[in-house]
């Protein structure tokens, strides 16, 4: 028996030396104040989205009178139907608690908006995202259409891909096919997974996902940009570079409620 621990000490040795690396935790450069957005998604119950909506444009003053409301939509297309989708800032996790606290204390909030709108949904999913260091986030010339595209990408991080993350999305911008709102990654939240696995040597992999909110003038004219975008070859090869790193891609269309800031 101690032979066999002495055997499997050294062994363990042998590996802990090993230059061996699973992948890096590295995030390269990022924003050095602490603002975050929440990405806040609900699901509605079967016919139950007008009710939902009509309640929100009733009562949510009484949430923007405490936490700053960035914009509001309802998803046309990508994923489940009936699904709203809304994203507040916040200055730093301090302020955050601050609007949960006042929020809770407020009796016209949790009868007139928080009671019903628990009543209306079947799920609700939040997500702590940051604005990427090299993106401001921008206000859309007139009414439009959104697109949301969520990338999850390999692990390593923004030092391993950012700079061709940044290339393809920049592509895009400077050729006009589509407008930029902003492009955020996740902080916490279901698409921002680590694993690990213990072998004697332990592994660790990291999912980054990131959000690439679009602005577009009509769905008609975000399909033509698209395929127009597909056929040019500078936007050929800086996604093409970029996809190297891409584990998963998914969009959503959004169509902006009456009371978004965004508009």
């Amino acid at each position: 028996m101690l032979a066999l621990g002495k055997s499997l000490t050294k062994a363990l040795a042998a590996r802990t030396l090993s230059p061996q690396v699973c992948s890096s935790f590295a995030t390269g450069p990022r924003q050095y104040d602490g603002t975050f957005y929440e990405f806040r998604t609900y699901c509605v119950k079967p016919a139950k989205m007008n009710e939902f909506l009509e309640n929100v444009k009733k009562n949510l003053h009484l949430q923007t009178a405490h936490s700053e409301l960035v914009g509001f939509w309802s998803v046309e297309f990508g994923g489940r139907i009936d699904k709203v989708f809304h994203i507040w800032k916040y200055d730093n996790f301090a302020q955050q608690t601050e609007v949960r606290k006042a929020l809770a204390n407020d009796k016209e909030w949790r009868e007139q908006l928080l009671i019903p709108i628990l009543g209306l949904t079947d799920k609700q999913e939040s997500e702590i995202t940051y604005l990427v260091p090299w993106c401001k986030l921008e206000k859309p010339p007139k009414e439009g259409v959104y697109e949301l595209v969520t990338f999850q990408m390999k692990p390593g991080g923004p030092a391993l891909w950012g700079d061709a993350f940044k290339r393809a999305i920049n592509a895009h911008v400077d050729l006009g096919y589509s407008k930029l709102v902003g492009v955020f990654h996740t902080e916490c939240g279901a698409l921002n997974r680590v694993s690990a696995t213990f072998n004697f040597l332990l592994c660790i992999s990291q999912i980054f996902s990131v959000h690439v909110l679009w602005w577009n003038a009509s769905a008609d004219s975000q399909a033509a940009g698209r395929h127009q975008s597909h056929e040019d070859p500078r936007v050929v090869a800086a996604v093409r570079e970029s996809v190297n790193y891409l584990v998963s891609q998914q969009n959503m269309l959004l169509i902006p409620t009456s009371y978004p800031p965004l508009e």
